[in-house]
């Protein structure tokens, strides 16, 4: 029954690194109409993000940009052999974006931005075929992000700065298949952590060899999430020695990958701009997730991850149709870390296509309303997890995922 505790921790863990299941890409309304590309485009403040050294050429000396989506998931579970059969019912996710810049002189500016990339949600019904897996789970993560942008010459930029997060996080899962209390009530568990804080730091450099060409490169560090005192709490508990479980503590160290964004925008034919980047996020890094009870009783625990280095490419099309509206389309493909014998339902996602779109409506010089729309495929897979296991046997747990997320998004800039 311990393992089953320890199981709880590792899918908790788990969800920190994917959003709840959705590792959607939301840092920016105008970057996400591309397809969100963005590290060689020079736009507006969306740049604290995606690259950091392209703020010391913006145009205008002060640069705001904000904005939220709405994120509309659902995930369908099906196992052809029993029958089994779940939909999700998860509440829609609001991320959004804060991003400002100051352009301090001719070669220096200032930026900073408050984002929340992973936030989100997925609920299955109680007591469905896998809630000795998860029940449900929510996650709220808020990065802050002071950024300094420099210019070394014409052609060259650079930039970067720390990262401070925050965040909380809330799980349940029942305790095994069958365990209920003498009413029938499945027996479950809580976990719940808030004030989880850590530190990393981002860094870009930017080439601009011509007025049209751009060249961009962003990398973001590795952050190392600790809840050191998350509760954990059960329910509807049988009355026996055979299951002697008490409120605790629990403690678990993730990473979270490092990556490294590399990207060009070309400007032709006066109107259009077209942009490519290429994302390599080092999963490898996550390959155990180590457990500690605050419970002298209940023993330490090793969980293997083994998960992979994912890629994604993306491509954007920018078009300044005229000079209230501009224009914007894109596509990204999101390759899944997740191998054979890890899919759990927490994190119900594959390989993945973006295909996206929006429009800025210039209401002024200084003023301008970004829009953005996001469907998001995942391949439909046939997986299963196969770490989970009760008194010693092992209990895969697999089916049929699809799904899907429908992503509309608004901002606005201010320029000065």
């Amino acid at each position: 029954m311990k393992k089953l505790v320890f199981l709880a921790v590792c899918m908790l863990a788990s969800a920190m690194v994917y959003a709840g299941g959705y590792r959607v890409s939301l840092q920016g309304n105008k970057s996400l109409a591309m397809g969100h590309t963005g590290v060689a485009l020079i736009d507006s403040s969306e740049l604290v993000f995606f690259n950091p050294a392209g703020l010391v050429h913006l145009e205008n000396k002060l640069n705001i940009s904000a904005g939220a989506s709405g994120v509309f998931s659902n995930v369908v579970y099906q196992n052809e052999t029993t029958g089994a059969f779940a939909e999700t019912d998860s509440p829609v996710g609001t991320p959004f974006y804060l991003y400002g810049s100051y352009q301090v002189n001719d070669w220096m500016a200032v930026g900073l931005g408050v984002y929340t990339p992973y936030g989100s949600s997925v609920s299955y019904e109680d007591d469905w075929a896998g809630s000795h897996l998860v029940n449900n789970i929510e996650l709220a993560a808020i990065f802050v992000q002071p950024t300094l942008s420099f210019k070394i010459s014409d052609v060259l930029s650079v930039g970067g700065g720390p990262i401070y997060v925050t965040g909380s996080v809330n799980f349940n899962r029942n305790l095994s298949r069958t365990l209920t209390d003498l009413e029938g009530n499945r027996s479950e568990v809580t976990i719940d952590a808030s004030g989880v804080n850590s530190w990393g730091w981002t860094a870009g450099v930017m080439l601009r060899p011509t007025e049209n060409l751009t060249i961009g490169a962003n990398y973001r560090s590795e952050i190392i999430l600790e809840a050191d005192e998350a509760d954990a709490d059960f329910e509807n508990i049988p009355n026996s020695p055979l299951t002697p479980f008490v409120d605790t503590k629990a403690s678990a160290a993730l990473p979270l990958p490092a990556e490294m964004t590399v990207g060009v925008s070309y400007k032709f034919c006066d109107k259009w701009t077209a942009a490519f980047d290429f994302n390599r996020t080092f999963w490898d890094v996550y390959e155990s997730l180590d457990i500690d009870f605050a419970d002298a009783a209940v023993p330490d625990s090793f969980n293997a991850r083994n998960y992979k280095n994912a890629s994604t490419v993306r491509f954007g099309l920018q078009y300044d149709a005229t000079k209230m509206f501009t224009l914007r389309g894109g596509f990204y493909h999101d390759e899944s870390p997740v191998q054979n014998g890890f899919f759990a339902p927490e994190t119900p996602r594959n390989d993945s296509n973006g295909y996206t779109a929006g429009l800025t409506v210039n209401v002024s010089d200084r003023f301008q309303i970004d829009a953005s729309f996001l469907y998001l495929h995942f391949k439909e897979v046939d997986a299963s997890y196969d770490a989970y296991s009760e008194n010693g046997v092992a209990a895969p747990f697999g089916g049929k995922y699809k799904s899907s997320a429908f992503v509309p998004g608004l901002g606005v800039t201010y320029k000065m």
